[in-house]
């Protein structure tokens, strides 16, 4: 791969800013400094990328076609999306279809999550299926000219896992504000199922990594901050904490039924989760592990966060 002059990442929020971070100061130690620009909306705000040396570029993504957007990608050598799922359904795909039009030599798409191959059509998330046909985009490219493709499969936002509404960690970060609040560790499927979770700062400096990498081409490439069952995680937050975990257990047919009855994002993820398919792998085989990159686990993410907000663990 010859070297990348020009890079754009589409989004700056939790992800995108630690990923321009993470660019800038890999792109410092090349030959040649890769020029920077971010896309964001009319709006959005520009505090969490206040300082660094990056280009600023304005348009409404859902308001462009994939013709449009490719348009605004055509003068990068590469691109980046941190836009997520917040942007809608049919968003990832329309993405994808303007970095193929723009040509652009380097893409690496919104797949900052679990392992959609492995979980297969029909989990009952829409958006996993949307998933599942940008990669079938990418990988259906014929012709000369290609582009250069790169998955990266994060499993969840250790961040994510610990935030009330997704029901699975709750009360653990709440209890800075209320440490009377009880904290529950609800497993999904079974106690033995496990997850894969990885840290947002460290899914922005290894993805960078990643982009400037010229060995790695046209692959899903899998990140781990940690790997980890249900049961142990409990154990984990009662031992970081100090306090007693409530244990709860949410069956398969109790999330499916759960689902039936009120099919909100959240709970579809939950279903998917709780088939244990696809939504964790060892951590020996990642790329993070295989180059000797020290990646932040569970434990030592949460003692940061409560020590952050003034608790001592």
């Amino acid at each position: 791969m010859t070297s990348i002059r020009s890079i754009l990442v589409l989004g700056a929020g939790e992800l995108g800013a630690s990923l321009l971070a993470s660019i800038e100061k890999y792109a410092s130690y090349l030959e040649t400094k890769p020029i920077i620009s971010v896309l964001l909306g009319p709006s959005s705000r520009t505090d969490e990328i206040a300082g660094l040396n990056i280009s600023i570029i304005r348009h409404d993504l859902a308001k462009l076609d994939a013709m449009g957007l490719a348009t605004v990608m055509q003068p990068y050598d590469a691109v980046v999306s941190c836009t997520g799922f917040g942007a809608g359904g049919g968003t990832q795909l329309k993405i994808a279809q303007a970095a193929l039009a723009a040509r652009v030599r380097r893409f690496i798409p919104w797949q900052f999550g679990v392992d959609y191959d492995a979980i297969g059509r029909g989990s009952g998330q829409d958006l996993f299926d949307e998933q599942l046909e940008v990669r079938e985009l990418l990988r259906s490219q014929t012709g000369q000219r290609k582009t250069d493709w790169v998955i990266v499969s994060t499993g969840v936002f250790t961040s994510f896992l610990f935030e009330d509404a997704f029901g699975v960690v709750q009360g653990a970060i709440t209890q800075a504000r209320n440490p009377s609040w009880p904290i529950t560790v609800t497993a999904l499927g079974s106690w033995g199922n496990g997850l894969t979770v990885t840290s947002v700062e460290d899914i922005g400096r290894l993805t960078a990594r990643v982009l400037l990498d010229p060995n790695v081409h046209n692959q899903v490439v899998y990140l781990s901050g940690d790997t980890i069952s249900y049961d142990r995680l409990a154990s984990v937050v009662q031992k970081v904490t100090g306090k007693e975990v409530r244990r709860a257990l949410m069956t398969q047919e109790a999330l499916e039924d759960k689902v039936l009855r009120n099919p909100t994002t959240i709970n579809k993820y939950l279903v998917a989760f709780g088939r244990g398919r696809g939504v964790s792998w060892p951590l020996a085989g990642t790329y993070n592990a295989q180059a000797g990159i020290q990646t932040m686990n569970i434990e030592t993410w949460l003692k940061r966060q409560l020590q952050a907000r003034g608790i001592q663990v």
